[in-house]
């Protein structure tokens, strides 16, 4: 068994400073850290809404995904034993995931142009869990100034590096099993990235938006998107992969309107 006073004192300061990220005090105000009981994170299903806008038109969007699906890597993670023991059998990345019914999994799907108005901030945080040296959701969305959890579930140590190019980066060690460190960020930005130097297989995205109008294709593929005044509106499916696609939609009240994106094999 690992030795947590050794974790926390030689591990989380030797990575940090060797991933070339300054460390950050995990008890400081601004990052609200705390090393509590190990918490349950309940986690929604990747299409799930955020609260409605307002309105009472909506889009539904399909993904769909043409050509042959690329085989998911096996991931190794016998570097980390407590990593490893977690899994009976070996996990599959994530980077390109079709669906039984020849969709695509973990595509941000957001209006880009056409919303106007302000929207109340959520209260609720978002969360980003740790778990099985996995981050949980791999693909999220958020609003900007929303505070949003990353927990560390699992008991060795993460250190979560956020990569964004519009907000304020940060690169915070977790060496303990239920640590929790709250954030937000300040500026809309599609999207950023987040890694775990200590595992590299670990990565996830979030888009951040001052609208409540976006959603992640599940394990059908599909994005609904809830509460919209009537309009038209442009709206954006980003992949980590195959990039982006763009279409316009108009819907009127009360109005529920389909639209597909089909991402095509490289």
């Amino acid at each position: 068994m690992r030795s947590t006073c050794m974790t926390t004192v030689f591990v989380s300061v030797a990575v940090l400073i060797g991933c070339g990220g300054k460390p950050q005090d995990a008890s400081a105000k601004t990052d609200r850290a705390t090393s509590e009981p190990p918490i349950q994170v309940a986690q929604a299903p990747a299409h799930a809404q955020p609260a409605s806008g307002g309105g009472s038109a909506a889009v539904t969007a399909t993904v769909k995904f043409e050509g042959v699906a690329p085989a998911r890597a096996k991931i190794k993670m016998d570097a980390d034993p407590v990593c490893q023991q977690q899994h009976a059998t070996a996990m599959e990345s994530e980077e390109v995931v079709v669906n039984s019914n020849g969709t695509l999994k973990n595509v941000f799907v957001y209006v880009k142009e056409g919303v106007t108005g302000t929207f109340p901030t959520p209260a609720t945080p978002a969360t980003l869990e740790q778990s099985g040296c996995w981050y949980r959701p791999r693909v999220f969305g958020l609003r900007v100034n929303q505070p949003f959890d990353i927990i560390n579930s699992d008991a060795t140590l993460h250190n979560i590096n956020a990569k964004p190019t519009a907000n304020t980066s940060f690169n915070i060690a977790q060496p303990v099993k239920g640590m929790k460190t709250t954030k937000k960020f300040t500026k809309p930005e599609i999207m950023v990235k987040f890694k775990c130097n200590v595992h590299p297989w670990m990565s996830a995205y979030a888009g951040v938006l001052d609208h409540p109008f976006f959603g992640v294709s599940d394990d059908q593929g599909a994005v609904t998107i809830a509460g919209l005044p009537a309009g038209t509106y442009t709206l954006e499916a980003w992949h980590e992969t195959f990039g982006t696609q763009t279409q316009s939609v108009s819907v009127g009240d009360g109005e529920t309107k389909a639209v597909e994106f089909t991402f095509k094999a490289q």
